[in-house]
């Protein structure tokens, strides 16, 4: 059927819509104005206090700030009201005043990190029906663009004399060093440690379940020396809880990030390359996760680290996952000790 004579049959059924209108009273264009009945929208010093209470820790510990920041610049501004050109302003400002420190890079975390705080807090409004996603300001502003890191692999030498300032200095050596060990052998982070339990230690076949950014989970496997470590540190300094931290002070009290910044903070002092490039607990994880992508490819690597896919994975990686036996393979390498898993094999 040709679109005149679609026109022509059509034509029928648009007057009697017509006549209907008509009669209830209503124009067409009236229908063009319809909007969706919203419940009005709070202040920002009214809706942070929401969303940080409805988030998880570690987004809270990294958005928090920033939350701060809006509330005190907006706090008796409905969040409907900002513009994109307002939040762009508040990022050049947030941008232009940052602390500057030796590893300072102009600002741009900080700036992309209150987009992106932004973003969560609009979707969190969009979610709960106080704008349409559409009217979204903080998607409608770049974040600046991200540069490449700055850390690296660190050579076996200036490895080696991380490890001896960290046993040999502080008022916790066996702690220190048992937190080098940990983040060398499995690459983990720093949440991912803070958050094992006496529960996530497969002693038998010597695994230990992380849980770190994104909700992601898995088993990584560690040598036998590290596993007997971290059972003996909870026989020690364990209160007998096996959903408890696993990680403790002397005297039991769970481990905090702050542990990680005086332990940087004081072989910084005794190896001054350390201060001089900021180097952190992180770079143990570029250090080993070079060091496996270098002996044993990408995907044992991939595996190694625990990333999972995403919009940048391709189909090949579907098929080419690591299994845990190759990931054992490497520690073993790595630690020249036989671990449970090859020997299975």
């Amino acid at each position: 059927m040709s679109a005149v004579s679609q026109s022509v049959a059509a034509q029928p059924e648009l007057e009697a819509a017509r006549l209907l209108l008509e009669r209830m009273g209503i124009s067409p264009t009236d229908l063009l104005d319809v909007r969706v009945s919203r419940p009005p929208a709070p202040t920002f010093a009214e809706y942070v206090p929401v969303v940080a209470a409805a988030v998880t820790p570690g987004t809270l510990r990294a958005y928090g700030s920033y939350w701060k920041r809006v509330v005190n610049e907006w706090g008796g501004r409905r969040i409907d009201e900002p513009r994109p050109s307002e939040i762009e302003g508040l990022r050049t400002r947030v941008q232009a005043n940052v602390v500057v420190r030796s590893n300072s890079r102009g600002g741009r975390s900080a700036a992309e990190n209150l987009v992106a705080a932004l973003r969560c807090l609009y979707r969190r409004a969009v979610a709960d029906g106080y704008l349409d996603a559409a009217d979204n300001p903080a998607l409608k502003v770049d974040k600046p663009r991200r540069l490449p890191s700055t850390r690296h692999a660190i050579a076996d030498s200036r490895l080696a004399q991380i490890n001896q300032v960290a046993a040999t200095t502080g008022n916790d050596p066996a702690l220190d060093t048992l937190l080098i060990r940990l983040h060398t052998e499995t690459a983990c982070r720093r949440a991912g440690a803070l958050a094992l339990r006496p529960r996530d230690l497969d002693r038998d076949q010597c695994l230990i379940f992380l849980r770190e950014k994104g909700g992601t989970s898995r088993w990584q496997p560690v040598s036998p020396t590290l596993m007997r470590h971290l059972v003996a540190h909870h026989a020690e300094r364990g209160d007998g809880d096996r959903n408890g931290a696993l990680l403790r002070y002397r005297r039991g009290r769970p481990l905090t990030y702050r542990r990680y910044d005086h332990l940087w903070e004081r072989i910084g002092q005794h190896l001054p390359w350390v201060r001089t490039q900021q180097i952190s607990i992180h770079w143990l994880r570029h250090t080993t996760l070079t060091w496996v992508e270098r002996t044993y490819g990408h995907a044992v690597a991939r595996a190694y680290a625990g990333h999972t896919d995403n919009a940048a994975s391709t189909s090949t990686s579907t098929y080419v996952r690591a299994s845990p036996h190759e990931i054992a393979s490497a520690l073993e390498t790595l630690t020249g000790e036989r671990h449970p898993l090859t020997a299975a094999t």
